[in-house]
């Protein structure tokens, strides 16, 4: 069966690069260094869903997109998880934090509207993200 995204990730996200389970993807909201590990398995909305071997690879993928988003951006905190309350497909937040971001401290979903990436500048912030992926040995 043939993976299908989350419209609303699809339309709120843009691809960064395939990792052995999922998808990296970019959140399209400036104001963030936000990405998304969205496992590529239909029907899943929890992590207990994923098979044990499942969760050990989103653990490890989680683990270094966390790694290559922390050394390349220093943020001051960095917020991972998996909420799924709007989109329940499984997708697991990676959000850098700032204490200098219009959030801070407070959560970063409902509170101001998204500010789209003006297209060169996203094109290379996935660039980066991919190259910290590459960084920490995510590709072979």
């Amino acid at each position: 069966m043939k993976f299908e995204l989350d419209k609303r990730l699809q339309n709120d996200s843009h691809f960064v690069c395939k990792l052995p389970l999922s998808q990296v993807r970019l959140i399209d909201d400036s104001q963030f260094i936000w990405c998304v590990l969205v496992p590529e398995i239909n029907t899943v909305t929890e992590i207990i869903d994923l098979s044990e071997l499942q969760q050990r690879q989103m653990w490890l993928e989680s683990a270094l997109l966390s790694k290559a988003l922390k050394e390349g951006f220093i943020p001051d905190k960095l917020n991972v998880a998996a909420i799924g309350n709007v989109v329940s497909q499984l997708h697991v937040h990676h959000i850098c934090r700032f204490k200098t971001d219009v959030a801070w401290p407070a959560p970063v979903w409902g509170r101001q509207a998204m500010v789209n990436y003006q297209e060169s500048d996203r094109l290379m912030l996935i660039k980066k993200i991919h190259d910290l992926l590459k960084d920490q040995g995510a590709f072979k």
